[in-house]
């Protein structure tokens, strides 16, 4: 079924130079099928029931050059809900591959996603709009393609979210209710149940994907993957020159520095993505695709969100910098066909680990306060935090948050303070209170920092106020919980949106004080929330 066109008030272009440049797979059937020697497919959305626009972010809206009016419109939820088009969009799915849980996994390809077309907007840039839930196509491996409220409900607020925390990510230009009832096996326990349709519409320069590659290496198509990379140098790397061996192994250096720079800002603000498959990483370094994710609450490196990954644990916390590295040489094997040398992705791999170690290093100096990082102290200093943090189960946020309130300035001579003084200011960050052991740990962490903060003084001139300015802009103070993203969408199951408006508005400003909301926001996680669904691990269903 072809879908209609409409039009906006504005009067966007599309510029589509995937389907343009590279070959597309010439059966146009919505049929999951292996598809050979091509790198998309020609699809068409399946049409919604009864679409209801939910919600929509401005800023992205801005980007793309819509108009209020136009995002306000029926038109608007119409072709964001897939029923029609805009002049110049030309629906299509991609070709990847991919390593999931570290076993190769064979043809994957977006089975659930369509990508309505690349839109160029006033200045030069391209923006790939990609609906995710809009019906079955040759990837769909036997599923439907569509997805559920609470899923998107998750996906767009959390796209959102991780942009206004500084953090690379794909974006989300809208959530829109098909009117149609989806059938999930939400815990894979044979108890399925029909829930609300939805569709996000995700937005990104592009959302080529490590597994774009993989899947022709690993075919032994040398021509169709040398095809696809030199399209990704011209259309996303220009700056990198012509294609050859010595450009690819600038462009995988380039893909380490991007992936180093985003999973250290993951472990800054404690995301856990919880599905670091090859598939799922960018080679853009954004951010992408949210299904079992969530924020350390109980500082804990081993907590995964992933239900399916709840046993080995492969995604969890503290390994995310790990499992970049071992997907980015997955990457490096699909290119040594290109290449033919290993030394050269040898040292990019090590490039990756020096990369990584100074962000990590750059952030946890911010985190703390400190105007740079000093190996000789530093080092010793955060592993000592880190053990102590594990000690009484210790939220996060709120203790870095709470943090930037600890005050260095005491004469130690004349004012000795014990223990319980000293974490008085990081007390809210405890679920329970600290056992003997845990608060004298914390306290002498609290000890050394402050003769750390002293020497910073010191060396850099730095006082009190920029000290906690530097921190605040680091340490965020508002996170999508998972809690509070199950409470929105409960909500909104019941047709009440208003949560998810007020979380969208709360989380554009992650950094700022908003008095008004921290009684409620910059909380610790409900007991009642520790175990229930949605509220804490999640699977992989949608």
């Amino acid at each position: 079924m072809t879908s209609e066109f409409v039009r906006f008030q504005s009067s966007p272009q599309f510029d589509n130079r995937w389907l343009r440049e590279l070959p597309t797979d010439p059966v146009a059937e919505n049929i999951p099928r292996s598809v050979a020697a091509a790198v998309s497919s020609i699809v068409t959305p399946r049409r919604a029931g009864n679409p209801q626009l939910v919600a929509y972010a401005r800023e992205v809206a801005d980007s793309l050059g819509f108009s209020e009016a136009d995002c306000e419109s029926e038109a608007f939820a119409q072709v964001f809900s897939g029923n029609a088009l805009l002049e110049g969009m030309q629906p299509y799915a991609t070709a990847y591959g991919g390593h999931q849980f570290g076993h190769w996994a064979g043809q994957l390809g977006d089975g659930r996603a369509i990508n309505l077309g690349e839109l160029h907007n006033a200045v030069g840039e391209h923006w790939t709009l990609q609906l995710k839930g809009a019906g079955t196509t040759p990837y769909s491996r036997g599923a439907d393609g569509l997805a559920v409220l609470r899923s998107s409900v998750r996906e767009f607020l959390c796209s959102e979210a991780m942009y206004h925390l500084g953090v690379p990510t794909t974006r989300a230009l809208s959530l829109v209710l098909t009117g149609d009832r989806v059938e999930r096996d939400m815990f894979y326990d044979g108890n399925r149940q029909w829930e609300p349709g939805a569709v996000v519409c995700r937005v990104a320069p592009s959302f080529t994907r490590f597994g774009h590659f993989q899947l022709p290496a690993a075919r032994q198509d040398h021509e169709l993957l040398k095809r696809l990379l030199d399209f990704t140098l011209e259309t996303d790397f220009p700056e990198l020159g012509e294609p050859g061996p010595d450009t690819y192994i600038r462009w995988l250096r380039q893909v380490a520095e991007s992936t180093a720079e985003m999973v250290a800002h993951w472990m800054r603000v404690g995301f856990v993505h919880g599905v670091m498959n090859t598939d799922n990483m960018s080679v853009l370094g954004l951010t992408i695709d949210y299904g079992p994710y969530g924020w350390l609450e109980g500082y804990d490196p081993d907590w995964t969100p992933n239900t399916t990954d709840a046993e080995g644990r492969r995604y969890r916390f503290g390994a995310q910098p790990q499992v970049a590295l071992w997907n980015l040489a997955q990457l490096a094997n699909a290119l040594h066909p290109l290449i033919g040398a290993v030394e050269p992705l040898q040292a990019v791999m090590e490039h990756y680990r020096h990369v990584y170690q100074r962000c990590w290093e750059r952030d946890m100096a911010s985190k703390l306060g400190l105007l740079d990082w000093r190996d000789e102290t530093d080092a010793a200093l955060v592993a000592t935090l880190q053990q102590a943090l594990r000690q009484s189960e210790t939220d996060m946020t709120i203790f870095y948050r709470r943090l930037a309130d600890f005050d260095p300035l005491w004469d130690q001579d004349t004012d000795e303070r014990d223990s319980s003084q000293l974490i008085a200011p990081v007390a809210g960050a405890f679920y329970q209170s600290p056992g003997f052991e845990a608060e004298h740990a914390m306290a002498d962490w609290l000890r050394r920092y402050r003769e750390r903060l002293l020497q910073d003084r010191v060396l850099n001139g730095t006082d009190d106020v920029s000290r906690r300015a530097l921190m605040n802009r680091t340490n965020p103070k508002y996170v999508l919980r998972n809690y509070l993203a199950q409470q929105a969408i409960d909500r909104a199951t019941e047709g009440d949106f208003s949560e998810i408006h007020h979380l969208q508005s709360l989380l554009r400003r992650p950094y700022d004080e908003q008095p008004e909301e921290e009684a409620r926001y910059f909380a610790l996680r409900p007991e009642w929330a520790r175990h229930k669904a949605g509220c804490s691990m999640l699977s992989c269903s949608s």
